[in-house]
């Protein structure tokens, strides 16, 4: 079968790009742009690529067009293959009825951590022999691809609360059906879609009404947000994790610096080293932990294959060192993730910490979080603000009151780099945060680092 897929860049559309391409399909597909590590992973299975949605080709020929969400009535592509009435699905959908009916899904959810968590699991398992399948929103180091079918009967995946398709609305995840479910924590996130937390709650409450009464739902017990979504009406057993005493398991840090961590529960303690560090990665690896402990891997195991994990691209990926000076990358673009990065980065690094963010999501446009945003830099000793078009607030009146003459806010790229480039000493960390490719400025301030 010939699959045409249509937003094929985007992380979700491309990793079915390459399972569909793995189970055999023909694949094809087009997107405004195209950029690594996407594209390259595209290009290693010769999957046909187009940019830009307009002008169109011809005529399509696809068996089926999967249409991604970020594509609404207007597109070029969307109208060529409704005008023709071609056969379309959504990205969820297709994967849930070609690829995940037959298997033991394992869903990660929740508003921060589901790549972290998901790469995880993924490799336990697969240090356990399991050789899972999955579908994960980055690139984990000991696999170097986002997504693969796999051989055996698990399945782990992203679980993205944001929406299927312009035609379904429902969130990506109803479609998945997970026999084992986390749920990591639950703030407010992507206004464009969602007026409120309420409504992201909503979609949770959907998702857990699919998981049978046979699974298990692994839940963060220290998020009153999520056990207000689980109040909503469960009807599978739930094991709760974090660190408050009600927890079914306990997570304490006993030595931040060195990322040495005791978990504890059902009688059971074990103490180990993080393979990343702060506190929200320790949370994600128990998660990942007790996810595959239902899977029938056991604690012990999991923890022996922690020692092996490779980490995952864009977060906290150290892009270079020139001069003295580290250039990290990580994909955080909410308040919450971007303090809980400095603080990882701050346990670990002596020097200054020069925090350089693009606000790119659409609910930082929109203005969501201009009164939290400011407290999440605030940590670091220099900060670094790339200004968007579209931008629906002012940056200066939110950040420069608490930030005072430590940010720079700036619109001109070329201007950014060399302000950055100006600043960074021998011994920093310069910490770029972002959710999309940032005008690939970690290859473009290393190269004007090493010309200083």
């Amino acid at each position: 079968m010939h699959l045409d897929i249509l937003g094929i860049g985007g992380t979700f559309m491309g990793g079915v790009a390459l399972i569909a391409r793995e189970a055999g399909h023909s694949v094809s597909g087009v997107d405004a742009t195209v950029y690594p590590p996407m594209s390259t992973m595209l290009a290693e299975q010769r999957i046909s690529i187009r940019e830009g949605y307009a002008p169109p080709p011809p005529n399509l020929t696809a068996d089926c067009c999967l249409v991604g969400n970020a594509l609404s009535r207007g597109n070029p592509a969307l109208e060529q293959v409704l005008d023709q009435g071609l056969s379309y699905t959504s990205g969820p959908q297709w994967l849930a009825e070609n690829v995940l009916r037959e298997r033991w899904v394992l869903a990660i959810t929740g508003t921060h951590g589901k790549t972290t968590t998901s790469s995880l699991l993924g490799w336990i398992l697969e240090y356990a022999g399991r050789t899972p399948g999955f579908l994960i929103g980055g690139v984990p180091g000991n696999f170097g691809r986002s997504a693969r079918l796999g051989s055996g009967n698990l399945f782990v995946i992203e679980g993205d609360e944001y929406d299927s398709a312009f035609f379904d609305k429902r969130s990506k995840f109803v479609h998945f059906r997970p026999r084992t479910l986390v749920i990591n924590n639950l703030e407010f996130d992507h206004a464009d879609i969602f007026p409120d937390l309420a409504a992201i709650q909503r979609q949770f409450h959907h998702l857990v009404r699919t998981v049978p009464s046979t699974g298990l739902i692994i839940a963060n017990g220290d998020d009153g947000a999520v056990a207000d979504a689980l109040a909503l009406g469960c009807w599978t057993p739930v094991t709760r994790f974090g660190t408050g005493p009600d927890n079914d398991w306990r997570l304490e840090v006993i030595d931040a610096a060195n990322d040495t961590v005791e978990l504890a529960g059902e009688g059971e303690k074990r103490t180990f080293t993080l393979p990343m560090p702060g506190e929200h990665n320790a949370r994600n690896v128990l998660a990942a932990l007790l996810a595959a402990r239902h899977a029938g891997v056991s604690l012990d195991q999991g923890i022996e294959a922690l020692r092996c994990f490779r980490g995952i691209r864009r977060r906290l990926e150290l892009r270079g060192m020139v001069c003295g000076i580290r250039l990290y990358d990580d994909f955080a673009h909410h308040p919450t993730a971007i303090s809980a990065t400095i603080a990882a980065l701050r346990a670990h690094h002596r020097g200054r910490i020069l925090a350089v963010l693009e606000p790119r999501s659409n609910t930082m446009r929109s203005g969501v979080h201009r009164d939290t945003l400011g407290a999440s830099l605030q940590h670091a000793d220099r900060v670094f603000v790339y200004r968007p078009q579209m931008l629906e607030w002012n940056l200066e009146a939110a950040l420069v009151p608490l930030l005072g003459e430590r940010v720079l806010i700036i619109g001109n790229m070329e201007g950014l780099i060399e302000r950055i480039a100006a600043a960074a000493q021998a011994g920093d960390a310069v910490l770029v945060m972002s959710n999309g490719g940032f005008e690939n400025i970690h290859e473009r301030l290393l190269a004007a680092l090493a010309g200083k």
